[in-house]
């Protein structure tokens, strides 16, 4: 992998290699491990789905969550993604981050099959609950209430949230551990490009 071979910013690149790793058949490409810190500093880690890459990396989930808690305190973040086929490669990004707009909230919110829809309104993401039984009869009550499941409003507590990078990293498999790491990094207005040790 070279500088040369690799588009001038990194938001393209990585749209590239996801494309890439879609038409190889990785089963789950858009898989994306999502650092948070606390307001105290206290990092935590889980998986989300990548649902777009325009001027950042978005993705969904509930304001009220370990997650969008942490982002409420401390709006930076770090993300993962990794492929095994047709390549093993991976992707670094941190940046800071901020909420979508609510109406592209929304447009993502039309595009959940409507059980998805009914769990996130049911749900409050990480709190806690009486039983698997008590948030099955809520999903129950959601589909006799909006029995169209297009009319089934977005919950004001859940919608995207975007990363806009200052640093991505690319990174590349390479014989006999010799990896092929080069990183985009925002100096100024622009974007630089470096070749790192592996």
């Amino acid at each position: 992998m070279e500088i040369s071979d690799l588009d001038a910013e990194p938001v393209p690149q990585v749209v590239r290699w996801l494309g890439v790793a879609r038409e190889a058949g990785e089963p789950m490409p858009e898989a994306m491990t999502l650092a948070t810190a606390s307001a105290d500093g206290a990092p935590s880690a889980r998986m989300v789905l990548l649902r777009g890459l325009d001027h950042g990396f978005v993705f969904f989930t509930d304001y009220g969550s370990d997650k969008g808690r942490d982002l409420a305190a401390n709006p930076r973040a770090a993300a993962v993604l990794h492929w095994h086929v047709p390549t093993h490669r991976q992707v670094r990004v941190t940046g800071s981050v901020a909420t979508v707009s609510a109406e592209e909230s929304d447009r993502y919110w039309s595009t959940r099959p409507p059980g998805a829809r009914r769990s996130a309104a049911a749900s409050r993401q990480s709190s806690v609950v009486a039983s698997r039984v008590a948030l099955e009869e809520q999903v129950a009550e959601l589909a006799r209430l909006y029995p169209d499941d297009s009319d089934l409003p977005r919950p004001d507590r859940w919608g995207g949230y975007r990363i806009t990078p200052v640093m991505v990293e690319l990174w590349e498999e390479g014989p006999d551990r010799l990896h092929d790491r080069l990183r985009y990094r925002l100096v100024g207005d622009g974007w630089t490009i470096e070749r790192l040790s592996p």
